[in-house]
């Protein structure tokens, strides 16, 4: 069996690689090795028996040819930022997508089976209880109530504080570009995969974490964004009242989740949150990273927050869970793992843009009046 890995250079990708090389699979990889993400070019942990292919996903003949003699596809390229190129989203994650199944189906090439990595993103600003109106899905806060400081959601007919739900498959309410692009792109691949019985399945990933994350990424994420400035004796920036919540996940479990559903077919045509299903604030894992560095630098609670974020974000795993897969690596394997990369590589690059500043000043990052 052939494996094509797009974004197989990247973090999760690059792990898959090794996952099929180990269970027996062909590799070939298609990957843009974008300069923000690969400034050296192609990283020196993926392996050297593994055909690699450097093109852009967007790109039509380069995705037909890295097509030829597939028979599975691991499509992990995404396009993922807090800036306003809203199209580049589109074009990436939807467009991409698409495009995978118009060459399969034009040129009846025998694929037998796709999956797509889709994100906790979709569901927006979440899924909520209000105590007396019951269960709603919100719109995004509004400016003027973030402006003022107040950070938690509300029932609309009532304005009560609202209690947040674990995120499950069967509702989604994307608002921002990155969001909106992940859905597109999962529901492209779900439908023209049945309507063409392709078997697809899309998995939407929590917070990933551990090793091989870039280190040059301006918005690789929190765990690089706090090693980072707690190593360097700076401040850590903690947006709203670090009371959000969101859930992390190792990515070796996600490894393990794309290998359970390329071999279930009951997995078909569905879509699975992959996540740890355990609720976890900005401002308690920032005490987790100081505590795993025993630093004793400041936590700087600035009043400022970014535009389009969500307040909770947390998903529900049963349904993938009741496949038999469970996430089984915990925070502090995370924080391990990748505290040993960053020894690994030499320690975190000095050359890395200051990605809050460059927020600020595109109007990405906002602050409060109070």
């Amino acid at each position: 069996m052939k494996v094509l890995v797009t974004g197989g250079a990247g973090f999760i990708g690059s792990h898959l690689v090794d996952r099929f090389l180990q269970d027996g699979f062909q590799v070939r990889i298609l990957d843009s090795l974008d300069l923000r993400v690969h400034p050296h070019g192609r990283p020196s942990y993926l392996p050297r028996n593994v055909e690699f292919v450097h093109e852009d996903v967007t790109n039509k003949q380069s995705l037909l040819c890295a097509l030829q003699g597939i028979d599975i596809v691991s499509h992990q390229a995404a396009y993922q930022d807090y800036m306003p190129d809203f199209s580049r989203f589109l074009s990436v994650n939807a467009v991409s997508t698409a495009l995978i199944f118009e060459l399969i189906v034009q040129h009846r090439l025998p694929v037998k089976k796709v999956i797509v990595a889709s994100s906790q993103a979709v569901y927006g600003e979440g899924q909520y209880d209000c105590p007396q109106h019951g269960f709603f899905l919100p719109t995004p806060r509004s400016q003027q109530q973030l402006l003022h400081g107040d950070w938690e959601l509300h029932c609309p007919q009532c304005q009560r504080t609202a209690k947040p739900r674990l995120l499950r498959e069967e509702l989604n309410n994307p608002y921002n570009q990155y969001a909106v692009s992940k859905l597109a792109g999962e529901k492209a691949a779900l439908g023209l995969g049945w309507l063409h019985g392709i078997p697809t399945v899309a998995l939407r990933y929590s917070i990933t974490q551990g090793a091989r994350q870039s280190l040059y990424n301006r918005y690789s994420g929190v765990c690089r964004i706090f090693f980072s400035q707690a190593l360097r004796d700076l401040p850590l920036i903690i947006y709203e009242d670090g009371q959000q919540t969101r859930d992390f996940v190792h990515v070796q479990d996600v490894v393990d989740a794309n290998m359970l559903v390329l071999e279930r077919d009951e997995a078909n045509f569905q879509m699975y949150n992959v996540g740890s299903g355990k609720a976890m604030s900005v401002l308690a894992y920032a005490h987790a990273v100081l505590k795993k560095l025993s630093s004793r630098v400041t936590l700087e609670m600035s009043g400022e927050y970014r535009r389009g974020d969500n307040r909770h974000s947390v998903s529900s795993v049963e349904k993938l869970r009741s496949l038999g897969w469970q996430p089984r690596r915990p925070l502090s394997v995370v924080l391990d793992d990748f505290l040993e990369w960053i020894d690994s590589v030499g320690g975190i690059p000095q050359q890395v843009e200051d990605a809050h500043a460059h927020m600020r000043d595109a109007g990405v990052v906002l602050t409060s009046s109070v």
